[in-house]
């Protein structure tokens, strides 16, 4: 066992860059992954409205441009791809490092960190009850995140005022995750007891964090002052309700999240019993509870908005199981590791010595099964990614899943890519896309009317983008969340051209005729329909078409 103050710093080093490659191996998907186009999007926009002039989503306001202030200006000198892996690597060798000096904190025996950095990746990606990620994509979460592990650190080692300045900070860059995790560490200090410090010796950490954070907090607290309430009241619902049930609402979950969340819970809990009550790992223990409570508070709201659907919606937007999904891995990890390491070194008020060959033999028997999961979590990811490195699988990037499913990946890739070559379509053409094209403006560097993935944040373009949605690409139906058209095609020209004169869309990229669409509840297995426009590129996947001109009635 090494103290943290005797460690040589290139053991450190050797920790932290294993951790990084855990990291990296777990989070090496093909560029862009399912975020990117949209907070890289909009970082480059910030700083360079140019990019992509008259795009509905990046004109709309920007409630994190505390990271698109810090980080787009990288799109000044680099392509979107090389941007997304240059925050990508960033973004993970911060939680590495933020990890490993949380782990210590708690754990300080040399090989421990990488152990539980690698059990942590497993969890969060294995265990998660509302879909919540930490290691992946570049966006703003992941260095909030990194912040929140530093803070976690301090909150161990009993420094209350640093805990408060680095949530704070978390704040900055998230506003949602800075500010869960200051009410669960305001939990774990109103039960430390004799361990809590007075209030007032914490005005300094308290007041820091407070000013810290307020260059973001005060953006989202007035995007939408001056609004019409109804306007407000309604675009809380279409976010709640028809964009992100899946994160928001407990009963839309998948009922194997909920399942294998539930496990962890009790594993956790068993851990809890198993380390015992006193300790530093107390107020961690308490931090973990408070993200629990945080979480029956969302679980109670979700069984509400049935009966009072508009209030529900006003307080289920704040992502309530955002914390829970990280604290719970977290806890878990943490919590085994602590528990290997007293089987490993032994007890002096619980271990007796004839017993102490049997303890050790528990802990290596511990040290081993977790070893071998935390292995068989990095193998399969390491097999995965040599599989896309040597063409055994297709690198489709996750944010073009979806288009995947109609036209193809390479026929999207190929459509887009002759559009951003093309002289003869301008730079500020808009376009008619696929309702699941998010990675349009990525790839083309044209503006499209709207897609369901890049929904806006501020109350009145969440409102537009709906009505949007609905209008291009809506069936008529009483339950207006399922029902879309499959493709473009199937509005037919003359309707293609009303939309086109009405959004100001020039063109119009769809799947190509005879690709075949899926069944769906109101509609049978069927073709794409040709369409009586200006084809000015297909490729048997997708086709661009004119819009602008005379539209020939169809046949």
């Amino acid at each position: 066992m090494t103290s943290s103050a005797s460690r040589p710093w290139k053991n450190d080093l050797v920790e932290i860059a294993l951790i990084f490659a855990v990291f990296c191996v777990q989070g090496a998907w093909p560029v862009p992954d399912v975020n990117e186009p949209y907070y890289v999007g909009k970082a480059i926009h910030f700083w360079n409205p140019d990019w992509v002039r008259g795009d509905f989503f990046l004109d709309s306001a920007d409630a994190h441009w505390v990271f698109y202030f810090a980080f787009g200006w990288l799109g000044l000198v680099m392509s979107p791809p090389v941007m997304a892996w240059t925050g990508r690597v960033l973004t993970w060798g911060l939680l590495a490092w933020s990890w490993q000096r949380l782990s210590w904190a708690l754990v300080p025996r040399r090989g421990m960190a990488v152990l539980s950095g690698a059990l942590l990746a497993c969890l969060l990606e294995r265990c998660p009850m509302a879909g919540e990620w930490v290691i992946g994509g570049v966006e703003a979460k992941g260095f909030a995140f990194a912040l929140v592990f530093l803070g976690l650190e301090a909150m161990v080692r009993g420094r209350w005022n640093r805990v408060w300045l680095l949530f704070g900070a978390a704040s900055l860059w998230h506003v949602l995750v800075g500010g869960w995790v200051v009410l669960a560490a305001g939990f774990a200090w109103l039960v430390a007891g004799r361990q809590r410090p007075p209030l007032w010796s914490m005005w300094p950490g308290l007041a820091g964090g407070l000013l810290i954070s307020l260059p973001s907090l005060i953006p989202s607290l007035t995007i939408n002052w001056g609004l019409d309430p109804k306007t407000i009241s309604k675009a809380h619902e279409i976010y709640v309700y028809y964009r992100l049930p899946h994160h928001l609402i407990l009963s839309e979950f998948r009922w194997d999240f909920l399942l294998r969340f539930t496990a962890l819970v009790v594993v956790w809990v068993l851990l809890c019993l198993a380390v015992g009550r006193n300790g530093a790992h107390a107020r961690l223990r308490s931090f973990v509870v408070g993200a629990l409570g945080i979480a029956l508070v969302g679980a109670v709201l979700s069984l509400l908005w049935r009966v009072e659907p508009i209030p529900a919606a006003r307080l289920l937007r704040f992502y309530w199981f955002r914390l829970p999904d990280v604290a719970v891995p977290l806890g878990v990890v943490l919590f085994a590791v602590l528990w290997i390491d007293r089987l490993l070194q032994g007890s002096a008020t619980l271990q007796a010595a004839p017993r102490r060959q049997s303890r050790l033999s528990a802990g290596t028997l511990a040290l081993a099964v977790a070893a071998i999961i935390a292995a068989l979590h990095v193998g399969d990811y390491v097999w995965l990614r040599a599989n896309l490195a040597l063409g055994l699988k297709p690198a489709i990037p996750r944010a073009d899943a979806k288009v995947n499913n109609l036209g193809g990946y390479a026929a999207w890739r190929d459509a887009c890519e002759w559009i951003a070559a093309s002289g003869d379509i301008p730079r500020d053409a808009r376009f008619l896309t696929p309702i699941d094209a998010s990675t349009f403006k990525w790839r083309t560097r044209r503006p499209e009317v709207v897609n369901r993935k890049e929904i806006p944040q501020d109350a009145a373009s969440i409102v537009t983008w709906w009505e949007r949605l609905r209008d291009i690409h809506g069936i008529p139906s009483e339950d207006v969340r399922r029902f879309w058209h499959a493709s473009l095609a199937e509005l037919g020209a003359e309707r293609l051209a009303e939309l086109g004169a009405k959004y100001a869309a020039a063109y119009v990229l769809t799947e190509a005729p005879d690709v075949e669409l899926p069944e769906t509840e109101l509609r049978p297995k069927r073709l794409v329909p040709r369409l009586n426009l200006k084809p000015l590129y297909e490729n048997g996947g997708y086709v661009v078409y004119q819009l602008r001109g005379r539209v020939r009635n169809e046949k």
